[in-house]
């Protein structure tokens, strides 16, 4: 008799558990629902998802909240397979990263084709990855044999690609520092340091035959650090009477097209006309150090909402009224561990709690545990089937 209580006390535990986790997914299922109907149009912007970090959530959690947002471009600075196997079926758009540290050795075909065989082709075509950067802002550093290895690296990941059918999916690239220009003003003056010419030269023609873009990491805000007298205004995309290009007669209302119309004029002065130009990295902190003069959320709201109604918009610069920006916003969460300045840590659009770091509009959902270590509950199952009727209802 006390067996059979126990067994029906436990059946009636399970039930409730059963219930509440049901009662959840399906809270949430509505809530993405509506999500779907309510947001049309994904969003133009990309992010940068970093994740040097101990609290941020987990990629199936924030696979959620990108959605909620329809933001479908993500770039990486790796090829977390925790990530992309998150965002299975779910058209997001990746750029995945090879570190630094792994450039050199990619100058081996054998490598390169290794790797790609590991972090690309097994996630094709179910997990979009479009592009692949093979280290970032390599030429802004004093390590020559790095700068020496990275169009050999380019060249040894593409030939990988196209060894195994994936060249028209997939283009390799690189992310390069604005230091690496020796003038941006005027823009349509734009050239690059003289020291570094051995390098891009080739670069670009790879970049050329490979229809493949040129990514350039812009931010306006470390202009402010070197030099706080620069009108926020112009910084930040609000009303201002501008600056003229005294060879073109362009009027710039703010820095980050300057910034990009001075890559083209240098890309063009270099004799290629044919390529594009992207804004792979671009923020502004919500917070910094006390000699860190305008890191603040009130900025960082002002920067980053004036540039997605920029996006939206699909402005192109003055230089290039036609072609609309393309940008990846950086970041998606404030990182903790990230070394260097408190800014560094606070670019984040986003708290790893998934609240907003400061209001831009883009309020998401990121979805609750499901679990407390004072309870276990079997929820695995159910998660999965709510995940995949989520998934198949926002197909």
């Amino acid at each position: 008799m006390t067996r059979k209580r126990n067994t029906h006390l436990l059946l009636k535990l399970s039930f409730h558990s059963f219930m509440a986790v049901h009662r959840t997914l399906l809270v949430f299922s509505c809530f993405l629902l509506s999500c779907k109907f309510l947001q049309i149009e994904s969003l133009s912007v990309g992010i940068n998802y970093g994740q040097i970090a101990n609290n941020l959530p987990s990629p199936t959690r924030v696979a959620f909240l990108l959605r909620s947002l329809n933001i479908n471009r993500v770039k990486l600075y790796d090829a977390d397979p925790n990530v992309l196997t998150a965002f299975l079926n779910t058209e997001v758009e990746f750029i995945v990263g090879i570190g630094n540290e792994n450039v050199s050795s990619m100058v081996d075909p054998v490598k390169a084709q290794a790797w790609v065989e590991q972090h690309v082709q097994p996630y094709l075509p179910n997990t979009r990855i479009t592009c692949i950067t093979v280290g970032n802002e390599v030429y802004s550093g004093n390590d020559t044999v790095l700068k020496n290895n990275l169009l050999p690296a380019m060249q040894s990941v593409y030939q990988a690609l196209v060894t195994l059918g994936l060249d028209k999916q997939v283009n390799v690239t690189t992310a390069h520092k604005l230091d690496i220009l020796g003038n941006s003003f005027p823009p349509s003056a734009g050239s690059f340091r003289s020291d570094l010419a051995q390098f891009i030269q080739p670069l670009l023609i790879f970049h050329s035959t490979t229809k493949s873009p040129f990514l350039v990491n812009a931010y306006p805000y470390f202009a402010y650090q070197s030099d706080p007298s620069i009108s926020l205004e112009y910084l930040l995309f609000q009303p201002n009477q501008g600056v003229i290009d005294t060879n073109t007669k362009l009027n710039y209302d703010n820095m980050l097209y300057a910034q990009l119309d001075s890559v083209f004029a240098a890309i063009q002065a270099m004799g290629h006309t044919d390529l594009d130009v992207k804004i792979s990295e671009t923020g502004w902190p919500s917070k910094g150090d006390p000699d860190e003069a305008g890191a603040n959320p009130q900025n960082a709201a002002i920067y980053n909402g004036n540039l997605l109604q920029r996006i939206e918009m699909k402005q192109g610069t003055p230089l290039r009224p036609n072609n609309s920006i393309d940008v990846h916003v950086f970041a998606l969460f404030n990182e903790d561990l990230k070394p260097g300045p408190a800014s560094e840590r606070n670019y984040g659009l986003f708290n790893p709690d998934g609240s907003p770091a400061y209001n831009i509009g883009l309020n998401g959902y990121l979805p609750a545990l499901l679990y407390s270590n004072s309870r276990v509950m079997v929820v695995n199952l159910v998660s999965l089937f709510a995940f995949i009727s989520i998934a198949f209802i926002l197909a």
